[in-house]
């Protein structure tokens, strides 16, 4: 997968538990969904930062890997 497809853009179609994350070529991580959103777990260690945060929808997940590959602050 290149990039994540959110849940908004999915219509009438189950959502999935589970996605990868890329940025560029890039697994960044996997995200599972728990309670309050989806739980990140990092798949190298240029991402670990994000290790563990519980993010609203995959998109977000997506925006915030792509901040930290690119070497721009974290939202706090």
């Amino acid at each position: 997968m290149q990039s994540v497809v959110g849940p908004e853009e999915i219509t009438g179609r189950a959502m999935s538990d589970t996605y990868i994350i890329e940025v560029g070529s890039q697994p960044a991580g996997i995200i599972v969904r728990a309670p309050g959103g989806y739980q990140f777990f990092a798949a190298s260690h240029r991402f670990n930062r994000l290790e563990g945060q519980i993010f609203r929808n995959p998109r977000e997940a997506e925006r915030a890997a792509r901040r930290l590959a690119s070497g721009m602050p974290l939202a706090a």
